[in-house]
């Protein structure tokens, strides 16, 4: 109880700017990701209330719609957090998730730990904090709830490992094929790690000891086996909806499938951290939410240390092997140091594999930040278990290494800025004279990846309009089974408003830019444009649109343009 609620106030502390006002503030960057998973929790409430279906939706980027199994529509999530949403909204279901993400995958760590590997409860504490709290799952925390979402992780290792030497190897392969079948409504790429960090630390230690492998295969074989059959049929109508359901793709795009470590991030600080500096942090890492190494020069020392002191422990130098596989993994096709290119690295002979080419590979820095807990744990139980004269002298020096190697990569609360409010058009309700329910509300700008406010106001309303756009992942230019890329067709006029939005310049348009306008709001079943009074330059963008399909009027805090008679298909 005293280290959960330590977890859930440290977590507390991290989200401190997001709980003073979670629908006014975002992560100061990339606001895009927030947005999504706000639209996500929407559509968890619309499955529970109204039977919709889970896996694919037409509510935004109408009419093609989005597949949502290959959009991590954080499913398990988002239905246990339908009370909330409903009452307070899906932005104080978003921090709340992204608060007990960090706060449960301490926990659940801990309680693992402390029961399966170490006996002394500060041990345990240690490294379940830092596979809560480590400067990746910080860099998540800010964007990404899904990711930080880990606290069935230790469980899944844990029963793997019992399956190595389980007398009921049908019945433990169960248990892990509900614990699997949970995750991949959570995270699909995290369950993935989770897999290929079990295969590599089984067959580290299976490389020391080949005699372990003739207790273990006959439980192990099995248990998988009843893993693989039982999961494979809970999940199989869900895969087949991702792989070749509607709106399905195949690979990420090239340049999010280069996305990289630089060795020096293992050696920087965090930029949410005690320590960190963002200037500092440029060219590290793809950018700020995707920080996954980052120990800091002191921890990447004493995790050395630790390796070297028990280098005779078979699980140590297994850990050992597997952090460094990943951490190799993690560098992307390019391996460099401060930005400088040296050599090509391995991945890029992995990264057109089945599954893997979905994958980013600097989040294999994931799997070296658990590596490390593991280590920290192992540690801090050595130390404490030494005999020596003077033990108080020991745990002294023992408590003066971890605060040297984890206080400059200490959290910090997150960085937030103010963002604009749902329109009171939209709160109010006022939209509902305008919108049928096979038409569309039409946000200007258009929404987009850059764009997500639109976005924001449908979850306001629990998706009971549909917006064309949006940011998600889905095939090129709307062909299922294309590669995958952010976004749906491309929108010509959506993105000179776009540009509009962006510059506050007022392009001069023709006779075709105007009759193509009028084609996409047929194609979108349009029947109200929406502009905000305070959205940025929304004076170039009501002359833009007023060019486009003439004069609109203001309503509540918005400008509105009825286009039901030019969207007409039958005109």
């Amino acid at each position: 109880m005293a280290v959960g609620g330590l977890f859930l106030l440290a977590a507390v502390w991290v989200t401190s700017r997001i709980w003073l006002d979670p629908s006014g503030r975002v992560a100061s960057l990339y606001t895009g990701d927030p947005a999504q998973v706000q639209f996500f929790l929407a559509h968890s409430v619309r499955v529970v209330l109204h039977g919709e279906y889970p896996f694919y939706t037409e509510q935004f980027n109408y009419p093609d719609g989005v597949n949502l199994m290959a959009n991590t529509a954080v499913l398990a999530l988002g239905i246990p957090m339908v009370p909330v949403t409903l009452l307070f909204g899906p932005a104080v279901s978003f921090v709340v998730l992204v608060t007990l993400g960090l706060a449960g995958t301490a926990m659940a760590w801990y309680l693992v730990l402390s029961r399966h590997l170490v006996r002394t409860p500060l041990a345990a504490a240690v490294g379940g904090w830092f596979c809560g709290f480590s400067p990746a799952m910080l860099s998540h925390a800010s964007w990404h709830p899904n990711i930080i979402s880990q606290f069935l992780l230790p469980f899944i290792v844990w029963r793997v490992l019992v399956l190595t030497r389980s007398r009921r190897p049908v019945r433990d392969g169960a248990l892990l094929a509900l614990l699997v079948t949970a995750q991949a409504f959570i995270n699909e790429e995290i369950l993935l790690f989770t897999a290929l960090a079990c295969g590599v630390f089984l067959l580290a230690v299976l490389a020391q000891e080949p005699a372990r492998w003739r207790a273990a295969w006959r439980p192990l074989g099995a248990g998988v086996a009843t893993c693989a059959l039982l999961a494979g049929a809970l999940l199989a109508y869900p895969l087949y909806v991702q792989f070749a359901g509607p709106m399905a793709y195949h690979g990420l795009s090239d340049a999010v499938q280069d996305y990289g470590n630089d060795i020096a991030a293992f050696f920087a600080q965090g930029s949410p951290t005690l320590g960190g500096n963002q200037r500092a942090n440029i060219n590290l890492a793809p950018n700020y939410s995707e920080e996954n190494a980052f120990f800091g020069w002191s921890l990447s020392l004493l995790a050395i240390g630790i390796v070297i002191w028990l280098r005779r422990e078979l699980i140590v130098r297994a850990l050992a092997v597997t952090g460094i596989f990943f951490a190799v993994l993690s560098l992307g096709e390019r391996v460099s140091w401060w930005d400088r290119e040296l050599i090509t690295g391995p991945w890029q002979w992995l990264v057109h594999l089945p599954l893997l080419d979905a994958v980013v590979p600097t989040r294999f820095g994931l799997i070296t930040s658990v590596v490390v807990g593991l280590l920290l744990a192992l540690a801090v139980e050595r130390a404490w278990a030494l005999r020596p004269a003077d033990r108080r002298t020991v745990r002294t020096l023992t408590a003066a290494g971890l605060a040297f190697a984890l206080l400059p990569i200490a959290p910090m609360p997150l960085r937030m800025v103010s963002r604009p409010p749902v329109p009171d058009f939209i709160t109010a309700d006022r939209w509902r004279a305008y919108v049928g329910p096979d038409q569309t509300l039409v946000p200007i700008p258009v929404p987009s990846m850059g764009n997500t406010h639109g976005m924001r106001w449908a979850a306001a309303t629990n998706l009971d309009f549909k917006i064309p756009g949006g940011y998600f992942l889905a095939p090129r230019n709307g062909n299922t089974g294309d590669a995958g890329r952010f976004g749906g067709r491309p929108s010509g006029v959506g993105q000179l408003l776009e540009e509009v939005a962006t510059t506050g310049r007022t392009p001069k348009l023709d006779d075709r830019q105007r009759r193509r306008f009028t084609d996409e709001l047929r194609h979108w079943r349009a029947a109200i444009l929406v502009l905000p009074l305070r959205q940025q330059n929304a004076e170039p963008l009501r002359r833009t649109v007023e060019e486009l399909v003439g004069p609109g009027r203001q309503e509540l805090d918005v400008w509105v343009w009825d286009v039901r008679a030019l969207s007409d298909r039958s005109v």
